[in-house]
Parts: C-alpha cells; sequence; structure tokens
C-alpha cells in the first residue's frame, strides 16, 4: 500500500503539532509581522544574481535609494524521501521533524486545515518521513557538531543541515536552491569540502572534489558555475580563474583532514585535479601576477584583482603539498616555487595599497582576508592590519558585511563576506571578532533557521536561503573557535 499522508496519527505527535503550529500563528499575529521574506507594502525588491547585485563606484560610495527590500526566495530546504529536494515558502509555518529539515507530515495536515502555509506541500506520508529523518540524523551521527555545548552549537547544526539539503547528488552542493542559484560554483565547493572534511564528513567532501574534478577543463581552467549533471556551464559566463586556486586549496585543506594511513591513497585520487590545477595556474602567474579575470564579485574585471589573484597563491602552495604526498616530486617543486613566486609579486603588488582589491589604488576589499591564515601558509607583513582596516568601509547597518569598500551602500549585508570574517577571525585567534560575526548571522537565520544570503538593514534574512559558501565558513569559523 503506498505510504501517503493521513490524518489519524498517534496522540502525542499530533499533539505536539497542534501546539506547536497554533503558537507559531499566534507568534506571527500578534507581533503583526510582514511574513519572512515579503517586502513592505510601498517598496522595491532589489534582486540581483548573484555576487554582484549592484556595485558602488569608490570607497563607501553612498546611494541616495532607501535601503534596499529584498524578499526572501525561501527559507530553507526541506529534504524528501528518495533523496529529493524541495524548497520551503519564505511565509510557511516551518515544522520539522526533529533535528531534520524534514517536515513533520502531521503539521503539514494540520496547517492546510487551519489555512496557514505548511512547511512544504509535497505531500509525503509518516512512515517515508521518518525514514528520511533517520537518514538525514544518521548522517549528522556520522560526523561533529562544531561548537558543542556552547553558544553556536544550534547555528553550527543549522549550517550542517543547510549543506546537507543543498547536496543533490553525491559531491553535487548547489549555491543555493533559487533557480539563478541551483548550480554548483568551483570557489563554493572548495569552501564546503574543506567544512566537510572537518566536520568528519571526509568522504562527502572528498565526493566534492571529484566532481570538480569531472566537470574541469582538460588544460586546468573552471567557468564560473557548472550544471549538476555535469554536463558542463549553464551559460556563456566565461572562465574564471580563481576556481582553479580555490580547487588546489580545498584539495590541501582535505588532504590534511584524512588518516595518515590513507594519506597517500587519498592525495592520489585528488593528484588528477591539483596537477591540472597547478599547471594552468603556472601558466596564469608566469609574468607574476595573473590575467584580469571576475572573481567572487562576479563582475567583468579590466585590471587583476585580489580575489583572484591571492587564491592562485593558496592553490598553488597546497598543490606542492598534495603532489609531494601523491608520489609527484617534480609537480610539487614547480608548484612550490610558483607559488613562492606568485606571492612575492602579490606582496609587492597590493601591499602598497593595504591589499585592497586592486593594485593601482586602494580600495578595500574582502579578499584581503584571502593572504591569511586558513589560506596562505605565510602571512605577509602588514596583512592582518590591512584586513582589520577594511571593516568600516564594508560594514552594513546590521552590523555584517558587504564585498568591499566599493560596494553600494544600500544597507544589505553579506553573510558569504560576514562569515568569512568570522572564519578568518577565529584561525587568528580573535575570538571577539569572530563571535560577534557569528552573532550577527544568529540572529539574522530564517523562520526555519537557515542561513540567507543577506541581511537588511533591520536585520530581516533577504534572497537566498540557504547559501551553502556562508554555512561552510559558518562551520569553519565555529571549528575554529573550538581550537582557540
Amino acid at each position: 500500500m503506498p505510504d501517503t499522508v493521513v490524518v489519524s496519527r498517534p496522540r502525542r505527535p499530533r499533539t505536539r503539532a497542534v501546539v506547536a503550529l497554533v503558537a507559531a500563528l499566534l507568534t506571527t499575529a500578534a507581533s503583526g509581522a510582514v511574513p519572512a521574506g515579503a517586502a513592505p507594502a510601498g517598496t522595491a525588491a532589489g534582486v540581483g544574481t548573484g555576487a554582484a547585485a549592484g556595485v558602488g563606484t569608490g570607497v563607501g560610495a553612498p546611494t541616495d535609494a532607501a535601503h534596499a527590500q529584498i524578499p526572501l526566495y525561501q527559507q530553507a530546504v526541506a529534504v524528501l524521501p528518495g533523496g529529493r529536494r524541495t524548497g520551503v515558502p519564505a511565509d510557511a509555518v516551518p515544522l520539522f521533524l526533529p533535528g531534520t529539515r524534514v517536515a513533520d507530515p502531521a503539521a503539514a495536515v494540520l496547517a492546510a486545515a487551519l489555512g496557514a502555509s505548511p512547511t512544504t506541500s509535497v505531500h509525503v506520508g509518516p512512515a517515508a518521513a521518518a525514514a528520511a529523518a533517520a537518514e538525514q540524523q544518521a548522517w549528522l551521527a556520522a560526523g561533529d557538531v562544531p561548537g558543542a555545548g556552547g553558544p553556536h552549537e544550534d547555528l553550527a547544526r543549522a549550517a550542517l543541515l543547510d549543506l546537507h539539503s543543498l547536496t543533490v547528488a553525491d559531491g553535487v552542493v548547489v549555491a543555493g536552491w533559487s533557480s539563478h542559484w541551483r548550480y554548483v560554483w568551483p570557489r563554493d565547493s572548495a569552501f564546503v569540502a574543506v567544512a566537510l572534511a572537518r566536520t568528519g564528513h571526509v568522504d562527502d567532501a572528498l565526493a566534492v572534489l571529484d566532481f570538480l574534478a569531472q566537470v574541469q577543463e582538460p588544460d586546468g581552467a573552471f567557468h564560473a558555475r557548472y550544471r549538476t549533471d555535469g554536463s558542463g556551464p549553464p551559460d556563456d559566463r566565461g572562465l574564471q580563474a580563481d576556481g582553479t586556486g580555490w580547487a588546489m586549496w580545498a584539495a590541501g585543506l582535505v588532504l590534511a583532514e584524512v588518516d595518515a594511513d590513507e594519506r597517500t591513497a587519498v592525495a592520489q585520487r585528488l593528484a588528477p585535479l591539483v596537477e591540472r590545477s597547478a599547471t594552468h595556474a603556472l601558466d596564469l602567474v608566469a609574468g607574476g601576477l595573473p590575467p584580469a579575470s571576475p572573481d567572487y564579485w562576479e563582475v567583468d574585471e579590466q585590471e587583476v584583482t585580489l580575489g583572484t589573484a591571492a587564491p592562485l597563491v593558496a592553490g598553488l602552495e597546497q598543490a606542492g603539498v598534495v603532489l609531494d604526498a601523491a608520489g609527484r616530486p617534480g609537480p610539487a617543486r614547480a608548484a612550490a616555487a610558483g607559488a613562492t613566486r606568485a606571492r612575492r609579486a602579490v606582496v609587492e603588488a597590493f601591499g602598497p595599497t593595504d591589499y585592497g582589491r586592486y593594485a593601482t589604488r586602494t580600495v578595500p576589499d574582502a579578499a584581503s582576508a584571502f593572504v591569511l591564515a586558513p589560506f596562505w601558509t605565510h602571512q605577509p607583513p602588514g596583512a592582518v592590519d590591512a584586513w582589520r582596516a577594511s571593516v568600516p568601509s564594508m560594514r552594513r547597518p546590521a552590523d555584517g558585511l558587504a564585498p568591499g569598500g566599493a560596494w553600494r551602500r544600500d544597507g544589505v549585508s553579506w553573510t558569504p563576506q560576514t562569515t568569512l570574517y568570522a572564519w578568518v577571525a577565529a584561525e587568528q585567534g580573535d575570538v571577539a571578532r569572530a563571535t560577534h560575526w557569528l552573532d550577527v548571522v544568529e540572529r539574522s537565520r530564517t523562520p526555519s533557521g537557515a542561513i540567507p544570503e543577506k541581511i537588511l538593514a533591520d536585520g530581516t534574512p533577504a534572497a537566498v536561503a540557504p547559501l551553502g559558501w556562508s554555512a561552510a565558513c559558518v562551520l569553519l569559523a565555529v571549528d575554529a573557535l573550538d581550537d582557540a
């Protein structure tokens, strides 16, 4: 007999669902709040499709526009039986089976009866839902939740659930669930792989890197993003040089989490991806700095940015480690020597502008984090001070950060950069700053607990939720705080 949603349920689970659902509805009604993600009447929704939703013209460039009002596209991704996924509407009452992103079937029936939006409109029977929940719980239990027993345990658990929910196939983690984000970005996947490895999910991390090896161009280059079936890029955005650096960097950090008796075999598994990437990276930095390329801002550039140059250095440093462990001493030495030359070129070019976005002028940028640990193995003199000095021009009303000082002043904080700075602060031993930026994100999660891409001026979550890059940085920051 098919497993279908039924109203008849054991009394205690149904009672729990009724109480939780009614409480949620009463809370919303009492507060008079606009449903999560709904723009207030009379405001415009400033929606972008990627990192470059609007760029200013100078450091701290103001605009005449009011603070942006951007809707929340969805508040989570729900897990369905059979590995399927579906978005949770922004105005839904989120009720999941405990410790999971699996919607409670009883709550869905009650929500419909009370005229509320259920967590998901996909009908799933109780047995199938319980099986999906058990699978997700088993995945969590197979690794570690950073921050256990501390103030950020729940945030870290939510980040892990976000990453698991965004995993649509073995090794395939989409950046977000909205249509323009439902692709694989090499950069985002690199951070996800490191986060998975450091939380005890090494096999999943290696699968992520295997997918990158599958879609990589024969010469070691990467496009900006890829379809989830591995069939290539979805558009003509073109190649993006930082992806090559991020792939090598992630391979090295994932390898560091592998048990010693498996290290050689894993290094050999990673070697084709890393060696192709290193060959391409060495070509890019043959003259010192690489050519201009889009970076994480995802806009065309006429001159090289730190966001392109710094990841290539980080990647080549790790390539030397991976290739040496794989028993390829010649390519390992070439990668290490290339890293040294490229690092010197970046320091000479970007050091005088305080490690800002460009070598020709001082424009504070979040890429200043990329020359510090956990990216470069040797931090250049003055780089930590420059990184800290970048914050004032990037800070936004909700106390999060924009991608750079030249980003438009629309009041929006971006969680990828806010959580990136939390991780770097934690790696620097700066517990206060790391905790502060994690708390900013903690306060602005969606009703489902997912980590959004953006935070509006009033602290409201906005745009894509969850965002894999941000979830990864949260996990890495909390993990680093555990070490601190």
